[in-house]
């Protein structure tokens, strides 16, 4: 075992420099809490939370050290912050992702009354309860780690300490870091206690604390070794009949990472080591399958992962084994169909519904259809609770009560200032005479709008009684003065966009962020219920796939909406009329599941549910990453899930209105579905939803593709820059899926989460290397891809739900050179 050791290092070594260039290890936040020292640990600094300003913490709190001199943990573990009240560590998250969120807890010899095993406390974010009625009273001597996987939006994030009575809370350290990118799938199969129960939806919408992480065959990998610093235990305690398993020799060769598995998913020393059924010795036990029993929360739902990497196939194609879960489920393995060779990791991903037992069991077992008899394996497993939204954040004051008199003093002094400035104003506004406001060429200091005054738009119309400020989000509000030196004031060189509504510029705010800057006309008068809108959907939905609102400003006349700066721009303008390099099969299929992740969300994930009512290419933007965000929300409309809106104005973007809503005017979430399979269309066509330079039976791309579908000519409309690398499974689970959503009948069509779960095997399909069937010939043509679909599909739990909604304008005619299109509201009113 030691002599290979060294080889095993040296592959794990290199596996982690030519891992996926697509995701690079963060500096930050690691947090050496109660502590003035940085330290290194494995790769990480941990700052000392007395030392940086890149983070801050409730300052009702005190730091505490190891009393024992000759302590033998680890530095991060020999100093502590201490609560005695609600407290709060607070961070500036500067990319809206998937995170990683690891608590350290050790109770090292400290001075009474701070005896910190004796601490007792819950933990949470804004939303989620994290850890209740927390304590290391009984535990061991060794540190506690407690880790969570939560989505995190663009902005502040708080982790909130609160003690229970008449005790306190602490902390030893805090890891707060980006995880790789689709580390966490949205939607995942969900078994229940009957069985396979369609999917899961909505994950990247709830936290998943880590419960089980276990090496299978191997030994303890610990943070040094693991890429992303977590700890794998072995399984030998898990087993539930250790006769029946047997440890395969670690493989030293090299392991072959393909498609969406790297060293990121889990470390090189998990897939080099496996449990095998042990076949040999005759006992009557050795043909049983093997199970490993795990300890769960009770009528909960957990979040599984398991891992395969076949080191025991002495050649391809000769072994396929069962995988059993809670003795409901069943699945298939066949490792040359998920992956094509030998020593290629792979994974499955599962949502798992626990009974009143309180434990899990996971079990493989052989298949008939084996050429390598009675034999079985696994090689990794992860077990995560998936915790629901619990309520608001906890109540923290940030004043100290010996300062409640100095604070008292300092509020009357500033009013009284107020008052005399107040006072100097009024009587210099009325002796200055009116001075018209000439443009700048470049910035100046001063802003010409009168940035920073209270006058506003809604403050106006407010006065005059003719509308409530039901949109105003004051944390959302920015000064005029920023927004005129994030644009050099509405520099004409910085225009990115232009439409009804107005420009569209790029800017850098004051703290360095980019963004896209969308300014009404001033003085027009046009768009207010869109601007309103807009505020209203954004300031209270974050998802990943949705662009994010990072502001706004209504002083005087102005309208402006501030969003998030997305470098590629629009999908539309990767797919035709442009000079971007083309998107391959792949991506565009990853850009089309991000885009049906942000409106399921819409749909299902935000509250009483909300109807996009204008899904086009040019509503769908990229970041530097390629990563899809749904934009443009002045037209969305949302209400309670029981009710169907009928408009007397149809509102939306010829090409991609539903021909249910137009006939009826009953809008529903359907309607979204419906553009969002004229997009499927476009992503596979590479032209416009409407071209009028086409012969009349092409102009409309939805009826023209369904028209070529019918004759069996549907190769001819497929862009030629993707035709010959797309697999043809992929391709009819995708045709299938655009057809399905393109439905004359509302009813017909499939819910958002169903069109997102068909995507998924879509890309699963290109992935992997298929094996053909007997009849599948290799020059199958995309002339049968709607005709014919070998790929079954999956049932889902999706429901539709309807929505109540208010007039708004149309959004049509969309400029080509638009990298905000998205922005805009168009001169059709």
């Amino acid at each position: 075992m030691k002599s290979i050791l060294p080889l095993v290092f040296l592959f794990q070594f290199s596996s982690i420099v030519l891992t996926s260039l697509a995701y690079t290890l963060p500096d930050k936040y690691f947090i050496n809490c109660g502590s003035d020292n940085n330290m290194n640990s494995t790769g990480r600094v941990f700052t000392g939370d007395l030392n940086s300003g890149s983070f801050s913490f409730t300052k009702q709190s005190s730091p505490v050290r190891d009393s024992n001199q000759a302590g033998q943990s680890a530095t991060i573990y020999q100093t502590a912050r201490v609560f005695r009240q609600p407290s709060l560590y607070e961070f500036e998250i500067s990319n809206t992702s998937t995170y990683l969120v690891r608590l350290h807890f050790f109770a090292f010899s400290s001075p009474t009354p701070t005896n910190l095993s004796t601490a007792v406390f819950d933990v949470s974010t804004s939303e989620f309860s994290l850890l209740r009625n927390f304590t290391i009273q009984n535990s061991s001597k060794s540190p506690i780690v407690k880790e969570f996987l939560l989505s995190i939006n663009l902005g502040k994030f708080n982790i909130y300490f609160v003690p229970k009575v008449s005790t306190f809370a602490f902390v030893n350290a805090i890891e707060v870091f980006p995880a790789p990118e689709s580390f966490i799938p949205d939607t995942t199969p969900h078994i229940t206690s009957t069985g396979s129960n369609g999917n899961y939806m909505d994950i990247l919408s709830k936290v998943l604390h880590t419960i089980h992480r276990i090496n299978v065959g191997g030994l303890t990998v610990t943070e040094d070794n693991d890429t992303l610093w977590r700890t794998w235990v072995p399984d030998d305690s898990y087993l539930y009949n250790s006769d029946t398993a047997e440890n395969r020799a670690s493989y030293t060769g090299k392991l072959n990472y393909q498609g969406r598995v790297s060293e990121y998913i889990a470390p090189g020393f998990v897939y080099r080591t496996a449990k095998q059924m042990n076949i040999s010795g005759g006992s009557p036990t050795n043909n049983f399958n093997i199970t490993w029993s795990f300890s769960v929360r009770k009528n909960a739902r957990h979040f599984v992962r398991v891992h395969f990497c076949d080191i025991v196939s002495p050649s391809l194609n000769v072994l396929i084994f069962n995988l059993f879960i809670v003795g409901k489920f069943k699945q298939e393995i066949n490792p040359y169909d998920e992956v094509g060779q030998l020593a290629a990791p792979f994974y499955f991903d599962f949502v798992v519904d626990s009974d009143d037992s309180g434990i899990m069991n996971i079990s493989v077992g052989p298949n008939t259809k084996s050429y390598l008899e009675n034999t079985a394996f696994l090689n990794g497993l992860e077990i995560m609770e998936i915790m629901e939204k619990s309520g608001s954040a906890p109540v923290i004051s940030r004043t100290k009560k010996g300062h409640v008199l100095v604070l008292v003093v300092s509020i009357l002094g500033c009013l009284s200032l107020i008052g005399v400035l107040a006072v100097f104003i009024f009587l210099g506004l009325k002796c200055r005479k009116p001075k018209p406001a000439e443009p700048l060429d470049s910035w100046s200091a001063l802003p010409v709008y009168g940035g920073g005054s209270s006058h506003s738009r809604v403050t106006e119309k407010s006065t005059n009684g003719s509308m409530t400020p039901n949109y105003l989000n004051l944390g959302l509000k920015i000064p005029l003065g920023e927004i005129q030196f994030a644009t050099k004031n509405f520099n004409t060189k910085l225009v990115i966009g232009k439409g009804g509504f107005g420009n569209v510029y790029r800017g850098i705010l004051m703290n360095g962020m980019k963004v896209a800057v969308k300014r009404s006309e001033t003085g027009s008068g046009q768009g207010l219920s869109e601007f309103q809108s807009e505020i209203m959907v954004l300031s209270k939905i974050r998802h990943r796939h949705l662009v994010s609102l990072i502001g706004y400003c209504d002083e005087r006349s102005e309208m402006i909406l501030v969003y998030e700066f997305m470098e590629k721009g629009t999908l539309r303008e990767h797919l035709y009329n442009s000079n971007f390099p083309c998107l391959s099969w792949k991506q565009r299929l990853e850009i089309c599941i991000g885009a049906a992740r942000g409106i399921h969300y819409l749909h299902k994930g935000s509250d009483g549910g909300i109807i996009h009512r204008d899904i086009k290419s040019t509503n769908i933007l990229l970041d530097e990453n390629h990563v899809a965000k749904v934009a443009d929300f002045g037209l969305s409309r949302s209400g309670p899930s029981d009710q169907t809106h009928v408009s007397t104005a149809v509102k939306g973007t010829f090409g991609y209105l539903d021909p249910e809503y137009f006939r009826s005017q009953q809008l529903t979430e359907k309607s979204d579905v419906y553009s969002f399979g004229v997009v499927l269309l476009e992503v596979l066509c590479a032209r416009p939803a409407i071209d009028p330079l086409l012969p009349r039976e092409q102009v409309n791309l939805a009826e023209w593709g369904m028209l070529c579908k019918n004759k069996g000519i549907l190769e001819e409309i497929i862009d030629p820059s993707i035709k010959d690398m797309i697999n043809p499974n992929s391709l009819r689970k995708f045709a299938e899926t655009a057809e399905k959503c393109l439905e004359e009948d509302s009813a017909d069509r499939p819910t958002m989460g169903d069109v997102l779960w068909d995507l998924e095997y879509a890309l699963q399909l290109q992935q992997i290397a298929t094996r053909r069937e007997p009849h599948e010939d290799s020059t199958t043509d995309a002339s049968n891809v709607l005709t014919s679909s070998n790929v079954s599909g999956f049932p889902s739990l999706s429901e539709s739900v309807n929505e109540d909604v208010m007039p708004i304008s149309d959004s049509l005619n969309m400029s080509e050179t638009e990298v905000f299109s998205q922005l805009r509201i168009t001169h059709a009113r």
